[in-house]
């Protein structure tokens, strides 16, 4: 029975853990360059998510990261496949092999494009004991045909965190991208430029920030509750079969 005088009769106290500077600093050291996945939203010729998806990939290579590109063409639609389809795998691989992620998406319709839902669709939540996303940093851009809009990013932020990811606070939104970008695919210098160099940059930062300390990190408290509550339902039933063995032995 709880105890009423307890300050939180409703906590189990083998499962609460106290939070540690000294379990942080216990984290893994990491020494490979922090490994960044680059999502894009759209399959068209000129695809300024992807002109976008390239700019990031070259400032993150210059700031010391190791990047993969996924391209989406070929991916099929969710479930039109099995989950062995060569491009499902590569974009889970792609997943399990980030530390950090970066997401582009056009705004299509006020939201982020079905190209680019269906690659977070692929990705489970939980495949066996590995979680494909949580934990990883992730930071957000979107590209506008039309005025600067914050639809996308914002979108993509409630995305981050369902899939438990380590958003980062900066992000960007480019309007009128096909202003923004020369013939040979470039961004062109700007504020808007500006913007993703200082994105990139956070992302690169707060990665090295998490790795190595993630499993750390992402550790909850219902998840170690029903683990204490799985092993005494075990230990009960352990007693309760030695019992039984006693009985029927008498």
């Amino acid at each position: 029975m709880d105890n009423p005088m307890h300050p939180l009769p409703n906590v189990v106290p083998g499962a609460l853990d106290l939070p540690s500077t000294a379990r942080l600093e216990q984290g893994t050291p990491l020494h490979h360059r922090p490994r960044i996945l680059i999502l894009y939203g759209s399959l068209r010729p000129q695809s300024f998510s992807r002109k976008l998806a390239l700019e990031a990939q070259r400032l993150l290579e210059q700031l010391g990261a190791d990047t993969r590109l996924f391209d989406p063409h070929g991916l099929p639609m969710l479930d039109a496949e099995p989950a062995t389809h060569p491009k499902v795998q590569e974009l889970r691989q792609a997943s399990l092999w980030s530390e950090g992620q970066v997401w582009v998406s056009p705004e299509r319709h006020g939201t982020l494009t079905a190209v680019f839902k269906n690659q977070i669709d692929w990705l489970p939540l939980e495949e066996g004991s590995v979680r494909p996303t949580q934990g990883r940093t992730l930071a957000v851009m979107q590209v506008c045909g039309g005025s600067q809009s914050f639809n996308v990013v914002n979108a993509l932020r409630v995305l981050g965190r369902w899939m438990r990811m380590v958003t980062i606070p900066n992000q960007s939104s480019v309007p009128k991208a096909w202003q923004e970008f020369d013939d040979a695919g470039r961004m062109k210098p700007s504020a808007y430029y500006d913007r993703v160099v200082d994105v990139m940059e956070e992302l690169v930062k707060f990665t090295l920030l998490v790795r190595g300390r993630s499993d750390y990190l992402v550790d909850r408290y219902s998840e170690r509750k029903g683990a204490v509550e799985a092993v005494a339902l075990a230990a009960a039933a352990g007693v309760v079969d030695a019992a039984l063995n006693q009985t029927e032995g008498a």
